[in-house]
């Protein structure tokens, strides 16, 4: 079984494959993912390495963690589980969905309508 682990405090300089290399020192690793912006097209500082298992993991972050990558002190851990969010609008599966609160919008008095 894999183990994600996550890195961050990246200089902007590290790309997937310096982050595969530099884990790869420690074990087998299935994926290494620099986090990028959208925009920007530039690294957002962390990312992500998976590999193939918690022994091997726990020796990389044990190597790894407050080591000094041109100049930054890098943070390495263990990756939590994505956390569901609960959005309450915005477009999903069922199509576009009015926020959920009450206190806002039309019906309910205030600037644009409610109720006299």
């Amino acid at each position: 079984m894999s183990t994600k682990i996550y890195v961050g405090n990246l200089p902007y300089s590290v790309d997937d494959a310096s982050l595969k290399s530099n884990f790869s020192e420690f074990g087998s690793v299935s994926s290494a993912k620099v986090m990028m912006d959208r925009e920007t097209s530039r690294s957002k500082g962390f990312g992500f390495v998976e590999m193939a298992s918690l022994e091997v993991a726990q020796a990389a972050i044990t190597g790894l963690n407050g080591m000094s990558v041109d100049g930054r002190s890098i943070v390495v851990n263990l990756a939590r589980p994505r956390e569901e969010s609960n959005k309450s609008s915005g477009y999903g599966a069922a199509g576009y969905t009015a926020t959920q609160r009450k206190d806002v919008g039309y019906g309910t008095g205030g600037y644009g309508g409610g109720r006299y």
